[in-house]
């Protein structure tokens, strides 16, 4: 995701570790030193994220001894890039953010990782975290290698209640609902879709209208099964045509436009819809708006609404210093809290992993998703879980070219897309 922080690089840290490790002046050395901390690297930026993030960095902070060092990152790529570099280069942090995939697997494969295999069982981690598969990220080999936060699912619609009553047109329970509106929506002076033009955002939104249009067998078959007739199929052209459609009722300024000020579009009543995550939530949130007066949060959007789950994880490098060690695996376990669990999602608009926690704070929005959560068979396994992150490359890169040159065909696209998926690993 596009943020606006930055993370030093690599030259950067050894040029403050160089600094360090100059002689102090008599004078210097009898300043008080700052309190030890805990350096953590995510790319939660955007208003909604930062109070969220928040909740972690308060509760760790509670605990007494070593601080929460926030370290936000610009986005994912750059978190990613300088989490590997610091990792191999022997300047690790303390603690990593990383999605619900196979990114960090190099990592664990190079040993260079903190097995958090002890804490879960002493937590007993596998007794209350649900669905299986959340923890079944965290997995490699029969070990657990990161502690899963929250529960996202891309299968949201989000849109303006006022931007409708003005197109007088009724709020959307489906795709087909919104095409059939949008061009009323536009007629009234509003942009129908809040788009996003990020290749990361236009991977989630095909995955939304795959569940939607073709469903969890295509889903399951293109990605875990790697089918390319599949690939090829009618169901799939039709995703593909949809995804365009979709574009054609965006505004010309999408392409770049990071995911926060497509819903910050919603919010300020100038667009009619946004497809994106659950996180979405938190910017409603953050801006003060209700909803059902204000917004509308729509799950799918579809009148059989499927989720297919993703979420945050963290990840702990292996550390020199047996005494951040143990902080290490205070801070993991503190993520898992009961009570964190339910005031950091809250904040985040995601669902909390644990299936014991008061709820008594959740809004409308996450007793919808709830119920779907615990609908059996409307939970679909993520993708990037069967994906390495070339693969998933490979494709964003695929889609964002389709959206936005339309010289390229729908059959030309489907067999590129074919292409990737016959290679994947």
């Amino acid at each position: 995701m596009i943020r606006r922080r930055f993370i030093p690089t690599v030259a950067a840290a050894a040029l403050l570790c160089l600094c360090a490790g100059t002689l102090p002046s008599p004078g210097q050395a009898q300043e008080a030193q700052p309190d030890p901390s805990l350096e953590v690297i995510h790319w939660w930026t955007s208003g909604g994220e930062r109070s969220a993030v928040s909740v972690l960095q308060k509760e760790y902070d509670k605990l007494g001894g070593y601080r929460w060092q926030d370290a936000p990152a610009a986005n994912g790529t750059e978190a990613f890039t300088t989490i590997f570099a610091r990792i191999r280069g022997g300047n690790p942090p303390a603690a990593a953010q990383f999605n619900v995939s196979r990114q960090f697997d190099q990592l664990i494969d190079e040993g260079l990782l903190l097995d958090l295999t002890p804490l879960a069982e002493k937590q007993g981690w596998r007794k209350f975290i649900r669905p299986k598969s959340v923890l079944a990220a965290c997995e490699r080999g029969g070990r657990i290698w990161c502690v899963p936060v929250n529960i996202h699912s891309w299968q949201w619609a989000w849109v303006s209640t006022k931007v409708f009553e003005k197109a007088g047109v009724p709020l959307p329970s489906t795709i087909d609902d919104f095409l059939a509106a949008a061009p009323a929506i536009r007629k009234a002076g509003f942009t129908p879709f809040a788009l996003g033009g990020e290749p990361w955002q236009e991977y989630g939104l095909f995955g939304v209208l795959l569940l939607n249009i073709a469903g969890k067998d295509v889903h399951y078959a293109l990605y875990r099964d790697k089918n390319v007739a599949v690939a090829r199929s009618k169901e799939v052209a039709k995703v593909f045509e949809t995804f365009r459609k979709l574009r054609g009722f965006a505004d010309k300024r999408a392409k770049g436009r990071s995911w926060d000020q497509a819903t910050n579009l919603v919010i300020g009543n100038k667009a009619g819809m946004q497809i994106m995550a659950d996180w979405a939530k938190a910017e409603f949130v953050q801006a003060g708006k209700t909803q059902g007066a204000d917004y509308e949060c729509l799950p799918g959007p579809s009148s059989d609404p499927l989720f297919q789950l993703g979420g945050d994880v963290f990840i702990f490098p292996k550390l020199a210093d047996p005494e951040k060690e143990k902080e290490q695996l205070k801070l993991a376990g503190m993520m898992l809290n009961r009570k964190v669990q339910v005031l950091f999602n809250v904040k985040k608009g995601s669902l909390p992993v644990r299936g014991d926690v008061d709820l008594k704070l959740a809004d409308g929005c996450m007793k919808k998703g709830l119920e779907i959560l615990n609908r059996p068979g409307s939970v679909v396994e993520n993708n990037e879980i069967f994906l390495s992150g070339e693969t998933v490359l490979a494709i964003q890169t695929l889609l964002d070219k389709f959206l936005w040159d339309d010289r390229m065909s729908v059959a030309s696209a489907q067999k590129q897309f074919a292409a990737i998926l016959s290679k994947a690993r």
